[in-house]
């Protein structure tokens, strides 16, 4: 559609819309262009008028926290949308279930498990990023995944249908699942274990210091670039790279990480040209040497 067509479709959003929006700052890498159109939703409803009027006629893309993203320097032509403040809430069912929206932070989620003696969460407190994208990917970290918690999730299509999803019938997989890709997460129900206070604080704080050893942190990065091969091998993707490229290998500003050579760093002024040279170079060299084909873990927005 048309952007005169578009600001009229939606001219009752106010603030909420703004076009030619600029992502640089809307992600860790620090690294991007501009969006055709930017919706921050605040609440359900708003977002499922806004995706009726949409009507499925541009492309979709959900930014959570943006730590494990990377943006094309060009215009995104379709939308981005961002979860908003009533997508934020926590709250306890019962004894032991947590309800949490899509766009609560890993970290508050383990710190509300902790705070109501609920184990299971702790590796959470190492997973950079919202419950959505953790969701999404499957991610996790020190031997657990998302699929070792959660109960359900409920979900809108990209018309405006919300729906339930039982996670007994998600098929998950290594930082995958089989869930459609049109689907936005809105909220999502854990289960967690009643455990101790102090060895639930405990337990995070080891897993923090485990963490700070051997990743960066408080750098521009979009966290682990490859997922680990495991049906092809039982190395971890760092062991593939630092057999197969000179670890001093930049382009540009793109720099592989001195602690942890699956995480890529823009030092200055990379550009997503930069960071995408990189990422080739290493996937390419990768399997020149070892004859494994690296999949990325971090997803592309262009």
């Amino acid at each position: 559609m048309e952007l005169n067509q578009l600001k009229l479709l939606f001219n009752e959003f106010g603030e909420n819309v703004r076009f030619e929006y600029d992502l640089k700052k809307k992600n860790w890498c620090n690294i991007g262009g501009k969006s055709k159109i930017f919706y921050k939703s605040n609440n359900l409803n708003e977002l499922v008028i806004f995706l009726k009027k949409l009507n499925n006629k541009e492309k979709v893309f959900i930014l959570g926290a943006g730590s494990n993203t990377l943006i094309s320097d060009n215009i995104f032509n379709g939308v981005v949308i961002k979860l908003g403040k009533n997508f934020n809430n926590i709250s306890l069912l019962g004894e032991d279930i947590i309800i949490a929206g899509s766009a609560v932070l890993d970290k508050s989620l383990s710190e509300f498990a902790m705070s109501n003696s609920l184990s299971g969460f702790e590796f959470l407190s190492c997973i950079p990023g919202t419950i959505g994208g953790g969701i999404r990917m499957n991610a996790g970290c020190f031997g657990n995944e998302f699929r070792d918690i959660l109960l359900s999730i409920q979900a809108i299509d990209k018309v405006g249908n919300v729906k339930t999803i039982l996670s007994k019938d998600i098929k998950f997989e290594y930082r995958n699942n089989n869930l459609p890709d049109d689907l936005i997460f809105l909220s999502a129900s854990f289960k967690g274990t009643k455990g101790n206070l102090i060895q639930i604080n405990d337990e995070i704080s080891r897993l923090k210091i485990e963490k700070e050893k051997n990743q960066p942190t408080k750098i521009k990065t979009s966290g682990s670039t490859f997922k680990n091969p495991t049906s092809q091998t039982k190395k971890k993707v760092w062991e593939l790279i630092k057999e197969s490229i000179p670890l001093d290998t930049n382009f540009g500003d793109a720099y592989i990480s001195d602690k942890h050579c699956n995480f890529f760093v823009n030092k200055g002024n990379a550009t997503f040209e930069d960071m995408i040279k990189l990422i080739n170079f290493v996937s390419e060299n990768v399997f020149k040497k070892t004859g494994i084909r690296l999949e990325k873990e971090i997803k592309i927005l262009e």
